[in-house]
C-alpha cells in the first residue's frame, strides 16, 4: 500500500470517527460492560452512578456507587397545572450534580439497579444535556448483570465529596410544543412516542395529578415502546436489532429523532437506542402531559384501534 493510499485512508477513517461523534457517538463511547467497569472500578476520578430506591441501593450496590434518584436531577411540581420531570435551570443542575460529587474531570458510570431503565437513561439523558455526554456511560446490563457474573456487592455508604464543575455548556437537546407543532411533517425529522403500545393505539389513556390526558398520540408520530429496547435479561438490543426496530418505525438512518412519553421518562430509553445508532436526537420534556393541555394540538388513534 503506497504512502498517498494509507493517507487517504487515515483521513477516512478520521471523518468517520468525527461523524459518528457528531451524532451521538458510537456504541463503544456510550456503553460499558461489567468486565470494564470491574477493572476500571479504582480509577481516581470514576464516578459511579446507582438509580433506583434507597431500599435497594441499602440492600447491596456495586463499592462506590452513590445513590441518585430522579428528583436530585430534576424538577417535578405535582399538581393538575405543573408539570413532572422537568430539566432544571442550568446553574440550578449544576449544583445538583457537584453534589453527586462530578467535577469537570469526572468519567460518570450510570446503572439501574433491579429494573430501572427508563430513570437511568433519563440521568444519562441529563449528562448529556450539561454537556458531560462525552464523559458519561451506561453500563449494560446494569446491577443485574454485575451479579450474574458473581461480583460482589457493597452495602458501605461511601462519603461523597461535592464535586468541582465549570459553568454548564448545556445542550439543544430540550424542545417545546411549539418546536414539535412546527416539525410534525419536517423532512428529516421524525416525531417518535416511547410510551407502551396501548397509550400509543389509544387503548388505554393516560394521566395524573387529577389530569386526563389526550387518548392517542401525536398525529403523525411514530412509535417505538421504551420496553422493546431490552432483552430479558434487561441488556440492550444489538445494533442490528436496535436498527431493525427504527426502520419499521420508518425512520431513515441520520434523522432527528424527537422523541416523547407520558412525562419525558421513558423516551429517554428510546433517545438512549437513537444515539446507538448515531441519530441526532432531542427530548419533549413535557411530553403527552403537557401536550394534552391545549385544543390546539392535533392528536389521533391508531387506525388498528378505530376499525371494528
Amino acid at each position: 500500500m503506497t504512502s498517498l493510499t494509507l493517507l487517504k485512508v487515515s483521513l477516512f477513517c478520521l471523518m468517520s470517527i468525527g461523524t459518528a461523534h457528531a451524532a451521538g457517538g458510537t456504541r463503544s463511547d456510550l456503553v460499558v460492560d461489567t468486565n470494564w467497569l470491574g477493572q476500571h472500578l479504582d480509577d481516581p476520578n470514576l464516578v459511579v452512578l446507582h438509580v433506583g430506591d434507597k431500599d435497594e441501593y441499602a440492600a447491596g450496590h456495586i463499592r462506590g456507587a452513590r445513590l441518585v434518584a430522579l428528583d436530585d436531577v430534576s424538577v417535578s411540581e405535582h399538581t393538575r397545572t405543573g408539570l413532572m420531570l422537568e430539566m432544571p435551570a442550568s446553574d440550578e443542575l449544576r449544583t445538583r450534580l457537584q453534589k453527586l460529587g462530578i467535577s469537570d474531570d469526572s468519567r460518570i458510570v450510570v446503572y439501574y439497579g433491579n429494573d430501572w431503565v427508563s430513570p437511568t437513561t433519563r440521568v444519562v439523558f441529563t449528562l448529556q444535556y450539561a454537556g458531560l455526554g462525552e464523559r458519561t456511560v451506561l453500563l449494560d446490563g446494569g446491577m443485574p448483570a454485575w451479579v450474574r457474573q458473581g461480583r460482589a456487592l457493597s452495602q458501605d455508604v461511601p462519603a461523597v465529596q461535592p464535586g468541582t464543575l465549570s459553568a454548564l455548556n448545556t445542550q439543544p437537546l430540550i424542545v417545546g410544543a411549539d418546536y414539535v407543532r412546527s416539525h410534525l411533517n419536517s423532512p428529516g425529522v421524525a416525531i417518535v412516542d416511547a410510551r407502551a403500545s396501548v397509550y400509543y393505539d389509544g387503548v388505554e389513556t393516560g394521566g395524573a395529578h387529577g389530569q386526563t390526558d389526550y387518548t392517542g398520540h401525536i398525529k403523525g408520530a411514530r412509535s417505538i415502546p421504551f420496553t422493546n429496547l431490552a432483552d430479558e435479561q434487561m441488556r440492550l438490543r444489538s445494533q442490528a436489532e436496535l436498527r431493525a426496530l427504527f426502520d419499521k418505525a420508518g425512520i431513515a438512518p441520520g434523522d432527528t429523532v424527537v422523541g416523547y412519553c407520558h412525562i419525558g421518562q421513558q423516551a429517554t430509553a428510546m433517545l438512549f437506542a437513537a444515539r446507538l445508532l448515531g441519530h441526532p436526537v432531542r427530548l419533549y420534556d413535557g411530553s403527552f402531559q403537557d401536550w394534552s393541555r391545549s385544543a390546539d394540538n392535533p392528536f389521533e388513534v391508531s387506525a388498528a384501534r378505530v376499525q371494528p
